[in-house]
């Protein structure tokens, strides 16, 4: 049983790994990206969600002190993969310091860290040091796992986030705390404005973004994105387990020779 939230319906597994493979088929095969999949650890039940692992911004990759010591082994298998594609690594080897990806917000032009029961201040500063040409502000994180549970980047500019009330006092933090102005797409649902957003050279802006038949309301809302590729895509077993759309992958803009 997956780290969960809260006690909730069982993960039906066939339907699980079938909305994997989507996932993992559209990245591959309709956008072209090249899918480096790590090898599932038995032992390691949330080893799934591998955006907890590590930050990687340009040549640099952190791997994390997921806040959960259950989670902490699944960082090894990351730093094999990470340091196979020549990145610069920096390990937290701080015992007091905690961070979870799913927690680690980049706008393209600076960090926000949300500070939630996986993710300290402590883990926040390590953050801070590692990549010094951003910006990092921190954000209270309440009645959610992680900062990413309820927003994400949907454009170059554009913050998608939800509705509920922890989701909105998050962004006007956000809002508080940057020089920058952002622009938003408020969701109806919290889980849907979790979406995962590329720039593809050939293919321009791209969102996977949750499906009409699990938040038509939201659905909608992206739908109005005139100059993305909307690429609609089930999450419904990991959502049981709190996984979303950005928990599944860590995206390197590198062209690696594999």
């Amino acid at each position: 049983q997956a780290l969960r939230s809260a006690a909730g319906p069982e993960v039906d597994f066939a339907r699980a790994e079938r909305e994997y493979q989507l996932y993992v088929g559209v990245l591959r095969g309709k956008l072209g990206l090249q899918v480096l999949e790590l090898p599932a650890d038995e032992s390691l039940p949330d080893c799934v969600f591998v955006e907890d692992a590590a930050v990687v911004c340009e040549e640099t990759a952190l791997l994390t002190r997921p806040g959960a010591p259950s989670r902490r082994k699944e960082v090894e298998a990351m730093k094999k993969v990470l340091e196979s594609l020549n990145l610069n690594i920096v390990e937290m080897v701080d015992d007091n310091a905690t961070l979870d990806g799913g927690d680690v917000l980049f706008t393209g032009r600076e960090f926000f860290v949300g500070l939630s029961r996986r993710t300290n201040q402590r883990g926040a500063e390590i953050l801070a040091d590692t990549f010094k040409d951003y910006a990092v502000s921190t954000v209270p994180v309440h009645d959610a796992l992680h900062l990413k549970s309820f927003c994400s980047m949907a454009g170059p500019n554009l913050i998608a986030i939800g509705s509920s009330e922890a989701a909105q006092k998050a962004l006007k933090t956000m809002q508080q705390m940057s020089d920058h102005r952002y622009d938003k797409l408020t969701v109806p649902d919290d889980a849907a404005a979790n979406c995962v957003y590329l720039n593809i050279p050939g293919k321009g802006h791209v969102l996977l973004h949750r499906a009409p038949e699990e938040y038509p309301e939201s659905a909608k809302v992206f739908e109005k994105l005139k100059d993305h590729m909307l690429i609609p895509i089930a999450n419904t077993e990991l959502e049981k387990v709190d996984g979303a759309l950005t928990c599944c992958s860590v995206l390197i803009n590198k062209t690696s020779e594999l």
